[in-house]
């Protein structure tokens, strides 16, 4: 039979305190969404359809082009909401998964096992539960003697007895796509919230004496929904320790898996060494054998293999093989260091390319550069890219020497096997070969120092 899906995305979620819809707040790098969208993605749905309200624009852009959107102009409850997608789904055969977009902690496991569970069972309708141990706030599952749904119960509607019930409704549920709609028809706002509840075409179905099951979740973490900044920061745990989990699962060294932060779309090899407080973020992807010390922060970066990066900062960038960063270097976007570059304490890296074995140790500045293969940056050195208007370009050859506290004046070119003397302030283009010499001359003057107050003769 064919699946649907209705993705229920139009709440503006005022306990969040945002003027970010709630769906579009992030866990893991990624909106809460797109988490819930890639988890309907396992049932692969025919066609899906997102509803949207509260600042629809916003929402749509962050799935543009996967889903077909709906938009709930008054957001009058679930049930409400649901009524949107009718003319979408209206008169299709098969199975409509209903889910809140604020569940990123569902997985798409749980919701293939549930649409076998609602076919299996030949059910007209089937509820996500699960087991809570504080089940306030949630809406109850109320069975029979037979262990059968009767219904849900709201928590404000629910009497003191059906607020002892643990089993709880996730908001998530499977109906007969034709039935749910026809249901629809027939429900109604007495209630305390005066809201058109989802969870009422459950009562009309058990009138009608259709089949209505409850399959129970295993882990009832994949059950949360976020609701104000304190569920978003339980949900961000959750996810950070599954994907850390992940990773030690398929080889990656954690020295403090706790204090590691992980996005869900970071793509890391074996034998990769991790130490605390290591952040990656983004599309970032980690060669093998890389070695990622303490402090350091990568986003949407590629690192090679055998790389070491220690602490320190590399913003979208190609990091090659074998290449050693910091401690304390910053590499900014736009940047690429081939294999075997050394780049150390204190020196940063912008919108610049550098050749292999190029090395710079200390205290530099390379921006919108040029850099050739087998390189030495001297100490101190500062390629001057920016007059105040206009960046400009430098561009060094292969086998260069620049001695320590160079200023490099771009536009300006280094040739091939060519050496800047130590404290030179270049200007001009170098040819290959040559030597680049622009300081002052030195001069010294006998026993002049004996009259500054400095002397210990004049204290």
């Amino acid at each position: 039979m064919t699946n649907y899906a209705i993705i229920l995305a139009a709440g503006k979620g005022t306990r969040m305190k945002s003027d970010l819809p709630k769906v579009l707040h992030k866990v893991a790098g990624i909106s809460m969404l797109e988490h819930v969208f890639r988890s309907v993605s396992a049932i692969e749905p025919e066609k899906t359809v997102t509803v949207i309200g509260h600042k629809a624009e916003l929402v749509e852009q962050v799935l543009a082009g996967q889903t077909e959107f709906v938009r709930q102009t008054e957001q009058l409850g679930t049930g409400h909401a649901v009524m949107m997608a009718e003319p979408v789904l209206e008169n299709l055969t098969g199975q409509t998964l209903v889910i809140a977009g604020d569940t990123p902690l569902i997985t798409g496991e749980s919701l293939k096992n549930l649409i076998d569970f609602h076919i299996n069972h030949k059910n007209v309708a089937t509820i996500l539960t699960a087991e809570a141990d504080n089940p306030f706030g949630y809406g109850r599952i109320v069975r029979n003697q037979h262990g059968e749904v009767i219904k849900i119960v709201e928590q404000k509607d629910a009497s003191d007895f059906e607020q002892q019930i643990k089993e709880i409704n996730t908001g998530t549920y499977v109906f007969d796509n034709a039935r749910l709609f026809e249901a629809l028809k027939n429900i109604n706002t007495n209630n305390a919230q005066g809201e058109y509840y989802i969870t009422d075409v459950i009562g009309i179905f058990r009138e009608n004496g259709e089949k209505v099951g409850a399959y129970t979740l295993k882990d009832f973490d994949e059950s949360l929904g976020v609701n104000d900044r304190v569920a978003l920061a339980t949900a961000e745990s959750i996810m950070r320790r599954r994907i850390n989990q992940q990773h030690m699962i398929n080889g990656v060294s954690f020295v403090n898996p706790d204090a590691t932060y992980i996005d869900v779309d970071v793509e890391i090899a074996p034998e990769v060494q991790i130490e605390a407080n290591v952040t990656l973020k983004g599309h970032t992807k980690i060669g093998a054998e890389t070695i990622l010390t303490n402090g350091t922060y990568i986003v949407d970066s590629e690192i090679g293999e055998r790389a070491v990066i220690t602490s320190s900062m590399i913003e979208e960038s190609i990091v090659a093989d074998g290449v050693t960063v910091g401690p304390y270097a910053h590499i900014r976007p736009g940047s690429s260091l081939a294999k075997d570059v050394h780049v150390g304490n204190f020196v940063e890296v912008k919108g610049s390319s550098i050749g292999e074995n190029t090395k710079a140790g200390h205290l530099t500045y390379i921006g919108n550069a040029e850099v050739g293969a087998n390189v030495n940056f001297g100490a101190g050195t500062i390629t001057v890219n920016y007059d105040g208007q206009k960046k400009y370009k430098t561009i060094i050859g292969d086998n260069v020497f620049v001695g320590s506290n160079s200023t490099i004046i771009a536009p300006v070119e280094l040739g091939d096997n060519s050496l800047v003397g130590a404290g030179s302030t270049i200007t001009k283009d170098v040819p290959a070969d040559a030597i680049a010499l622009g300081r002052g001359r030195q001069i010294n003057k006998e026993d002049y120092a004996k009259r500054l107050p400095h002397h210990p003769q004049n204290k």
